[in-house]
Formats: structure tokens, C-alpha cells, sequence
């Protein structure tokens, strides 16, 4: 699909959509057309001559990621709220978040009842490791909610000797990184659990869902029974020992949040296309990294030789421009085809939006870091179908767009 075009001003103009995702494989297509035939579409079922596809996905989920236990829910947002949760997560517990993320981030941390406590950030867009160190000596927090914001990964090495120092309970974030790792270690499995993300614009596509890895028995019997197993919890085919839910099913609430079979059929093919997905995405990043280098005002981030990241969007910062040559750059660059989403804009705007927007995470702390990196931050979405001349086309407008807004004609 080549979406390049050349408009008769003489700007390069994109003509192609940058939010339309790849198509559903035909093999979940068929398996998610059988079960509507069939109607049984709910997470669980009376019927013992069949498997749940919620359970097989589970199970296979779990063994591309080398872990015991998986259990499939709504959404990325709820992975994070059910890990908190059974992760031991009480009213008023102190939660450290990396100070560049996303509201469902905060917003779990909201519902599993915890106060979020903000970790500063490098210009390389990752948690700041020194200021991890600073902030869970200082709150006193059990538990860090890793965020590897847009596909970007810390140094796990210097993460994970902070976490061990300060006894923290790690969950991460995976949301951006599925099939991603630090130095060939998957992301998702360095923490106490994994959480991942099947929205349509991450690396597997179900519309809306959520996946969540652990090795912690315990851990994994609650997931299960708060995810909302009833009391079917033996039809999980990526689970703990029965006796192991003897020791929680009295005490851990039912909140209703397990992936259905239909999003399950949909992900299934899927997961055997991660690690080609992954590839792809990196022949084009590597593309965009290419065209942009050397771009005055446009500053992209290092990326470590350990770090294997999945890039499914690009953020790149603004520097040495005014709030008003920023909105020309972005109103240049969508009239030319290409959206860029501004982390620095004064009010949140669809998916966009930075910690002064979250109201009521109240005094959360300082990250002087963040804000000046974030005022100048941008993002584009890298959809699979993207050509070498598709990238160059984007490239030309991004460059054309900073060009007119520093020197106005």
C-alpha cells in the first residue's frame, strides 16, 4: 500500500491513513464466525465437551512468553487493576508510575484503591533509575508500576537491582513492548507479573483486551478469581494447582473483568505473528530513524543495542520552538496527512494527555524531567503496512512542517 503523494505546492502531502491497522487473520475470522453461530461466546461454560478459546489463548499466550500462568481480560487498564490487586494492593498503598504514561495507568492505580507516587523520566522517554531510587526510599512505596511508555525500555539491568534493594513489588506495564526485551529478556517477566494490551493499535489486535503473566502461584489464583472465573476456575488451562485456589476463593471478589471467547478466537493466529510483526516494525522505525537523524529541531531518542523494541508508534521531541511554532507545526504537518499527537498540549486531547491533566492523583511529587521533555513531545503511529516510500513521504512532510513553522514564509 504506497500513500505517497506530491501535491501540486510543491509539499510533499501523505495520503494515507496512519490509524488503519492490519486485517484480522482469516483463521480467527473463521473461529470467531463459528462461535457466533454457535453462541457461546461467554468466558466460561457449562459445555464439558469443549475448551473455552479464552483458556487456549491463555495457555498459549503463556508459553510464547516462557511463563506458568496467563489469564485474559477486558483490557490493558484492567490487567493493571487486577494485578495491583493481587499483587496485595490495600487503600492508601504508595504505587510508584513512571511520570510518562498513559490514563489508564493512574486510573488503575485509582481503582485498586493505591496513590500514585511519579518517578521522573530521561530523554531517552524511560524511568529515570536515580529518581527510582530517590522516590522509593522516600515514600516508602511497595510497588512500582513500570510503564515502558510508547515501546520504550529502561536499562532492566539497573531497574531491577533498585527494585531488589528496595523489596518492591514490580508489575509491568507491557502495554507497548509485547514481544519486546532488554538485552533478550522478554519484557513482562523481569517484574512479579506482566500485563499486555490487545487494543487495535498494539501488536495483537482484538479491538479491546488484555493479557497478564506471572510465575507467582498465588498471584495467579487471584488474577483468576478476580478476573471472574466464578467458581470454574478449573477450566483455565494456564493456572496454578486447584488446592492453590482453596487457599483464596473465600476472600477474593468476583469483579467480573475476563476476556471473552470471541476476543480470544480473534487473538489466537495472532500470537504466532508477534515476533514477525516486531521485525517489521523495526525495519520501519529503522527507516524513520534514517530519514530523521538530521533533521534541525527534531530530536529522536537513543536506542541501546540491548534494547529490542517493538516500535508500533515513533515519538520524537521538539526543541528550540514556542508553544504557537509548535501548533503551526502541527497543524502544517495534518493539512499535509500526517497526525502527530502533541504531549505538550494545555488541555488533554484524545488519547494524549501527561500527569497536570490527572487532577486527582493530587501531590504525586516532582518530575522537573518530564515536564520540559514532555512540553516538546510528539508521536506518530507506524502502522505494518507502511512502504519505503510511505516512510520517506512522512519524513518529508514532518521535515517540511518544522521547516515552515521556524522560518514562516
Amino acid at each position: 500500500m504506497d500513500a505517497s503523494a506530491t501535491p501540486p505546492d510543491n509539499r510533499s502531502r501523505f495520503a494515507g491513513d496512519l490509524s488503519a491497522p492490519e486485517p484480522i487473520p482469516e483463521a480467527g475470522i473463521d473461529v470467531a464466525v463459528g462461535l457466533m453461530r454457535d453462541g457461546r461466546l461467554f468466558r466460561s461454560g457449562e459445555d464439558r465437551n469443549s475448551l473455552p478459546e479464552a483458556a487456549v489463548l491463555e495457555e498459549e499466550f503463556a508459553a510464547y512468553m516462557g511463563m506458568k500462568y496467563c489469564v485474559g481480560v477486558n483490557s490493558c487498564g484492567c490487567s493493571l487493576f487486577v494485578a495491583l490487586k493481587a499483587a496485595g494492593v490495600e487503600h492508601g498503598d504508595k504505587i510508584l508510575i513512571n511520570a510518562f504514561t498513559l490514563a489508564p495507568v493512574p486510573g488503575a492505580v485509582a481503582h485498586a484503591g493505591g496513590e500514585a507516587v511519579l518517578v521522573d523520566i530521561t530523554e531517552r522517554f524511560v524511568i529515570d533509575v536515580d529518581d527510582l531510587d530517590r522516590k522509593a526510599a522516600a515514600s516508602g512505596a511497595r510497588y512500582l508500576l513500570l510503564s515502558y511508555m510508547r515501546g520504550h525500555i529502561p536499562d532492566m539491568d539497573a531497574v531491577m537491582e533498585v527494585c531488589r534493594r528496595h523489596k518492591l513489588i514490580v508489575i509491568e506495564d507491557c502495554a507497548h513492548t509485547m514481544g519486546g526485551s532488554w538485552n533478550g529478556h522478554l519484557t513482562g517477566t523481569f517484574g512479579d507479573v506482566g500485563c499486555f494490551s490487545c487494543q487495535t493499535f498494539k501488536h495483537v489486535n482484538s479491538g479491546e483486551g488484555g493479557l497478564i503473566v506471572t510465575n507467582n502461584e498465588d498471584i495467579a489464583a487471584r488474577m483468576v478469581l478476580l478476573s471472574g472465573s466464578y467458581m470454574l476456575y478449573a477450566q483455565h488451562r494456564a493456572r496454578p494447582g486447584l488446592e492453590v485456589f482453596e487457599r483464596h476463593k473465600y476472600d477474593t471478589p468476583n469483579c467480573s473483568m475476563r476476556m471473552s471467547n470471541l476476543v480470544a478466537a480473534i487473538l489466537r493466529p495472532q500470537i504466532k505473528l508477534i515476533d514477525e510483526r516486531a521485525q517489521k516494525w523495526r525495519e520501519i522505525y529503522t527507516l524513520f530513524s534514517q530519514h530523521m537523524s538530521d533533521v534541525r529541531h527534531i530530536q529522536m531518542p537513543e536506542r541501546p543495542e540491548r534494547e529490542g523494541f517493538v516500535p508500533s508508534s515513533l515519538q520524537f521531541m521538539l526543541t528550540g520552538l514556542n508553544e504557537e511554532q509548535i501548533e503551526k507545526f502541527l497543524a502544517t504537518a495534518d493539512e499535509n496527512g500526517v497526525h502527530v499527537k502533541w504531549f505538550g498540549v494545555k488541555d488533554p486531547v484524545g488519547f494524549t494527555s501527561r500527569h497536570e491533566h490527572w487532577r486527582y492523583l493530587g501531590e504525586a511529587g516532582e518530575v522537573p524531567h518530564a515536564d520540559r521533555i514532555l512540553r516538546g513531545l510528539c508521536d506518530i503511529r507506524l502502522p505494518l503496512w507502511l512502504t519505503p516510500d510511505d516512510c520517506e513521504t512522512v519524513s518529508r512532510v514532518l521535515k517540511e512542517a518544522v521547516t515552515e513553522a521556524v522560518e514562516p514564509s
